[in-house]
């Protein structure tokens, strides 16, 4: 990737599938809360589509 001065620099990256399927894969209890927060809006978001 290239940084704001221009200089290239080697970096992971991954699309949002991919991240959330990375984070959905972590056994921590830090990650819980963020792991419900996604669930919850999942959930808000197919309702969205059900019934707009």
């Amino acid at each position: 990737m290239t940084t704001e001065s221009g200089k290239r620099r080697k970096t992971l990256a991954g699309n949002t599938t991919a991240i959330l399927r990375i984070i959905q894969s972590i056994p921590s209890p830090k990650a819980e809360p963020f792991k419900q927060w996604m669930a919850q809006v999942a959930a808000q978001r197919i309702e969205q589509m059900q019934d707009p």
